[in-house]
């Protein structure tokens, strides 16, 4: 048996564990239990893994506590959300934002509330304004 390929981003189970640590900052293993709300609760020696998997790929840090470990994740939410988009790009849309958002507004019956605040999003973006003058892209 092949050994299993180590995943960059976060497994489902990571992201449950990692969002009581962005919620509370920091936690011991039974405070992390105790707060992610899943019935019934995982067990510490689960939590304690997934902890130190997530420590090894270098999204979390560990203290001494007492006679516990407190950890704290060290790659906010944004920069995880980043990675996700990044990898899912890369996997399923050939680095393509644009295909992935033809995809999402494609099979999706979409508010106009929501298309407005996307145009909106899109005229202030950084790519907007360099669309809007190509003549000085090209001489830079």
């Amino acid at each position: 048996m092949m050994p299993r390929r180590r995943t960059p981003g976060l497994t489902d189970a990571e992201l449950r564990v990692i969002r009581v640590l962005w919620q509370r900052d920091r936690a011991t293993v039974s405070e992390v239990i105790e707060h992610m709300g899943s019935e019934p609760a995982p067990a510490h020696n689960t939590v304690l893994t997934i902890l130190g998997i997530l420590q090894r790929k270098g999204w979390v840090t560990r203290e001494k506590e007492g006679r516990a470990h407190a950890y704290r994740a060290v790659v906010d939410r944004l920069e995880a959300r980043r990675t996700a988009v990044a990898q899912l790009l890369s996997r399923f849309f050939d680095n393509s934002p644009r295909e992935l958002v033809l995809d999402l507004l494609g099979h999706e019956r979409t508010d106009p509330a929501d298309l407005r605040q996307l145009r909106e999003l899109l005229a202030e973006s950084p790519l907007a304004e360099a669309a809007s003058h190509p003549r000085q892209r090209e001489q830079e």
